[in-house]
């Protein structure tokens, strides 16, 4: 069974997805999105970094779809109890399709869900090799703007509404998540827009993804500069106007 390049295994996550996860983070993506909290996924390489105080962590290993099962079943009670699961994000999962097949049909095997969080800017093919073992997907709609969305991410947008529309088509459950960004996607024309987007390509369910600075410690480490590390979070009233825009069209939630 092909293998995988994970960074990083979360246990205990309570925020990618319903109920208790584990949240299996991959390496490589093929956007660069300036804002990502998970600078460390954006190459394969694997990768030890060296925060203040001279903490060490190394990111990047390579694992079969057994040997992760073996670990994230560890925790299937919870799962069972909590109506949780697998969720397999990045980076961008999507590019190892075959590998993340693998996995999800061994959990599944063992009666545990998988969710992909994904970025979508892939081939749509990747998503045909993961459909039969995976049900559900987090799909991220960051802008509506496709040249703004090409000068921010190097990506696609026709690429990433075209698989969106057809992910839902395929009878898959599809929640579109916006990461809501200040500065990039947060007043209300933004808003408007990427609302009639997610309708346009059949998705009825979305979420807001508050922006954090949580990732500016791995930038550090890594030597990279962190062009949204004087950024503030939006703030609760900027969210709540957000959501109340979103919920004229979708069914909107706030994580």
């Amino acid at each position: 069974m092909k293998e995988l390049i994970v960074s990083d295994i979360q246990h205990f996550s309570t925020g990618d997805g319903p109920g208790i996860r584990s949240t299996v983070f991959l390496k490589g993506c093929n956007l660069h999105c300036p804002w990502c909290h998970n600078p460390e996924t954006a190459t394969t390489r694997t990768q030890t970094l060296v925060f203040r105080g001279g903490v060490t962590k190394t990111y990047g290993a390579v694992m079969t779809a057994e040997e992760i099962a073996r670990d994230v079943c560890g925790d299937i009670e919870f799962y069972r109890e909590s109506g949780g699961g697998v969720t397999v994000s990045g980076g961008e999962p999507m590019l190892q399709a075959e590998g993340v097949a693998g996995l999800a049909k061994l959990l599944g095997e063992k009666g545990v869900d998988t969710l992909i969080d994904t970025a979508g800017c892939v081939p749509y093919e990747y998503f045909e090799t993961v459909r039969p073992f995976v049900a559900e997907y987090y799909f991220d709609v960051k802008t509506a703007d496709a040249e703004k969305f090409t000068d921010l991410t190097g990506g696609d947008l026709e690429t990433v509404t075209d698989n969106l529309r057809r992910l839902v088509l395929s009878g898959a459950g599809v929640k579109a998540r916006i990461p809501f960004i200040p500065g990039v996607n947060t007043d209300d024309e933004d808003c408007e827009r990427i609302a009639e987007l997610i309708v346009r390509c059949g998705c009825r369910r979305a979420s807001l993804l508050p922006f954090h600075r949580l990732g500016a410690a791995k930038y550090e480490a890594l030597g990279i500069e962190y062009k949204f590390k004087n950024t503030p979070p939006p703030d609760k009233a900027l969210l709540e106007h957000a959501a109340e825009i979103y919920g004229k069209y979708v069914d909107i939630d706030i994580e």
